[in-house]
């Protein structure tokens, strides 16, 4: 197993960053009274995500990858303004999201060859509600974008 604590600590250091950035996101764009509330909730799902993992991160140990705090410190540590600013901010945290997903998709695959069951719950359940995130921002990428890109400011 040399390689699956570099996979649980991406998963685990992924959704933290997650987390956090969509709880940037709902703070700096709080006037879309939808994009706070949505975003707090599904930062709480990742939270949730962690939690669910860290027995696993006990048992299995976890490597320090540095992507996701990269990807977080380039694109989410501050929000844009307007409603061009709110359209690449979710685009932001669906680039971020689909991180995680792609990386629960792995350590699923691993855990079913080490027929770790726990693990394989863990990840076949926060992939499929990261499933959801993604498509609620993908959602809202499309209620957001004609009026980012096409009304007058």
């Amino acid at each position: 197993m040399p390689h699956l604590s570099t996979y649980v600590g991406l998963a685990d250091h992924s959704e933290k960053t997650l987390a956090e950035s969509l709880r940037a996101v709902a703070d700096g764009h709080a006037a879309e009274v939808d994009v706070f509330h949505t975003c707090h909730l599904l930062a709480g799902w990742s939270d949730e995500h962690r939690h669910l993992l860290a027995p696993v991160v006990a048992r299995y140990g976890e490597d320090d990858v540095e992507e996701p705090e990269r990807l977080h410190a380039d694109g989410l540590a501050e929000v844009r303004s307007g409603p061009v600013g709110l359209l690449r901010d979710l685009q932001d945290l669906h680039v971020l999201a689909t991180l995680v997903q792609t990386t629960w998709t792995v350590v699923a695959q691993g855990a079913q060859g080490l027929r770790d069951h726990e693990l394989l719950q863990v990840a076949t359940t926060s992939n499929a509600e990261t499933t959801r995130q993604l498509t609620w921002l993908n959602t809202r990428m499309k209620a957001a974008a004609p009026q980012a890109l096409i009304v007058d400011p």
